[in-house]
């Protein structure tokens, strides 16, 4: 079920100072960041130590804001959900905008909320510009109106042409070149307006580390079992109802398609495929993480690393201890860092 209220009313003194990521004057929580490459198993391990802090989840993913799109992203299962409270799911229909200012803006409101209610919040995903808008505090302009003469012109031009006419007039390309969504909205913008700046206060980033072995085995297996959850069936209807929107062309949607389509003949070849997608949205978000500008914020832990902690976590007496070794963890991780 969708997050009908996308946004509450935010302080303006927060919004200006860059505050609300790391107080509000309530409760002053870290925010907990668990990032990394698709089928690393960030989501179980998640959930597993916001269970254990009284932690509330919000998916960093650009895919799982949309309704529909469900086997297809992974989302938390319904169980899942239950367990542990969950944000930024099912907010729009694939034909519907969403920005990176829009889940900015977004983020951060859940982000009071979640603390308002006494709660750790967690920002957990594999989309890097999400994840770094929140904990770096972009500075973006919104959306404001659209003009829509311009957007059909815009929608007529392929990814070649529209790259051409962001250069042309001087206009910063977005990171991903090929999406001609972005693409048009950097252009409606003006340009990919953001300031990097340090890292917010008071925030613990880890990142889930895997071999790339490890995680072809993991996607493989993944991916057999979306097919097995209804995959094929999912992309269809979405389809029927949408039409092959941008959202539907990325990943195991995109793969899926060309199955329908005829170009792919057997469910072997699409897993094959789908593996193959999947490694190369991998191989984008490390580029990104190791970034010199980032890589020095992010703890990477291999997951038996991270199951060993849960057990140790699991004998103290209180989620204030385990918050406490996070962050005593970290600020040594970052020390560490500087000086190397």
């Amino acid at each position: 079920m969708g997050d009908n209220n996308l946004f509450v009313d935010l302080p303006a003194t927060l919004v200006a100072s860059g505050a609300l990521c790391y107080t509000d004057g309530m409760n002053n929580s870290p925010l907990i960041v668990i990032l990394g490459p698709t089928a690393s198993g960030k989501t179980g391990f998640a959930i597993q130590l916001a269970q254990l802090i009284g932690g509330e989840i919000i998916c960093a993913d650009s895919r799982t804001v949309y309704r529909g799109m469900d086997v297809g992203t992974a989302k938390p299962t319904k169980h899942e959900r239950k367990i542990v409270p969950h944000w930024a799911l099912d907010l729009v229909t694939p034909n519907q905008h969403f920005t990176l200012y829009d889940f900015q803006r977004y983020a951060q409101s859940k982000i009071v909320e979640i603390r308002q209610r006494e709660h750790v919040p967690m920002l957990v995903g594999g989309s890097g510009l999400y994840i770094d808008s929140v904990i770096y505090n972009y500075d973006l302009d919104g959306d404001g109106p659209v003009n829509w003469q311009q957007r059909h012109q815009l929608e007529q031009m392929d990814v070649a042409e529209l790259k051409m006419y962001a250069i042309n007039r001087d206009i910063e390309l977005p990171r991903d070149v090929a999406n001609k969504r972005r693409l048009i909205r950097a252009i409606e913008r003006g340009g990919v307006n953001k300031k990097c700046s340090q890292l917010e206060q008071n925030s613990v980033v880890i990142g889930i580390q895997s071999e790339r072995e490890e995680l072809r085995q993991r996607s493989r297996l993944r991916s057999q079992q979306m097919l097995n959850d209804g995959l094929i069936n999912e992309t269809q209807q979405l389809l029927d109802c949408y039409g092959p929107v941008e959202p539907l062309r990325r990943n195991a949607y995109g793969v899926v398609q060309r199955y329908l389509n005829g170009d792919l003949t057997t469910v072997d070849e699409l897993i094959d495929k789908m593996v193959i997608a999947d490694g190369r949205l991998v191989k984008k978000q490390l580029t990104w993480w190791r970034n010199p500008r980032r890589s020095g914020d992010i703890m990477w832990r291999t997951l038996s690393q991270l199951a060993e902690q849960l057990e140790q976590w699991r004998q103290l007496p209180s989620s204030s201890g385990i918050i406490e070794q996070l962050q005593t963890e970290y600020k040594k991780f970052r020390i560490d860092s500087s000086t190397t």
